[in-house]
């Protein structure tokens, strides 16, 4: 069975202390995280779940929300799991120097270290299937600030997919890319329409019989959103949460 692990499910500022951006992905063999904010180490520890575990990261976008915990990540693989599986990190064209120039500008450069396990680092354009670690990823543009390189995930294993929004403000192609989707984790950072750059509740209700999902989880909730009681019969993603797929 596949199951998705909400490991942080805030906004960029964590609204109700809630940790940032990421999801792990279970497979019947392997597991992939979605998203690495930069509070997904501390996550994962309080969870229980072993760094080890993760085959793949893939990553939506370039906000330090979505991939800044990328350089904690590999630096616990050196040196607190001792890894010696391969790695990928995958993501937008420019994922290898982004992720590098974050390493290094935080402390942690890449370059000159013997990691002790493969690094692989892999580009995923928009509407190209991959296979990573045992699922089969797409990505798909969404509508977000485009100098973050914004992209919507697809990824399938055992006959099931999850679809996640990365961040994004609605644009009419969103019910197709996501249709047939067991899963999809979408964005909702707004209660009312504001920042175009993000989804709100108000634009999702009327739009909730042309999204074709299975089960849609709202996520990346802002302060507002998470103070509310009624969700309009949406299910809410909330850190620590298992869903089953």
């Amino acid at each position: 069975m596949t199951e998705v692990v909400c490991i942080g499910t805030s906004d960029a500022f964590g609204a109700g202390g809630r940790r940032q951006s990421a999801y792990l992905v279970r497979g019947p063999s392997s597991s992939i995280l979605l998203d690495c904010g930069v509070t997904t180490v501390t996550g994962l520890a309080f969870l229980g779940i072993e760094r080890n575990e993760i085959d793949a990261i893939v990553v939506s976008h370039f906000h330090g929300d979505h991939f800044g915990g990328i350089p904690a990540m590999l630096l616990a693989a050196m040196y607190g799991d001792v890894r010696r599986r391969p790695l990928d990190v995958a993501g937008p064209p420019g994922i290898e120097e982004r992720v590098r120039n974050v390493a290094w500008a935080l402390g942690h450069p890449i370059e000159g270290r013997e990691l002790g396990f493969e690094l692989r680092f892999r580009e995923l354009p928009a509407g190209q299937r991959t296979p990573i670690a045992g699922f089969e990823v797409e990505t798909f543009k969404t509508h977000h600030a485009p100098e973050a390189c914004p992209h919507g995930v697809l990824c399938r294993t055992d006959g099931r997919a999850i679809a996640f929004s990365g961040d994004t403000g609605w644009f009419d192609e969103l019910p197709a890319r996501v249709a047939g989707a067991d899963l999809f984790l979408c964005e909702c950072t707004q209660d009312r329409r504001g920042y175009a750059y993000h989804l709100s509740l108000e634009e999702l209700e009327p739009q909730r019989r042309a999204i074709d999902c299975g089960r849609i989880f709202l996520t990346h909730l802002g302060r507002e959103m998470r103070e509310r009681e009624d969700y309009r019969g949406f299910e809410v993603a909330d850190d620590g949460v298992v869903v089953k797929v």
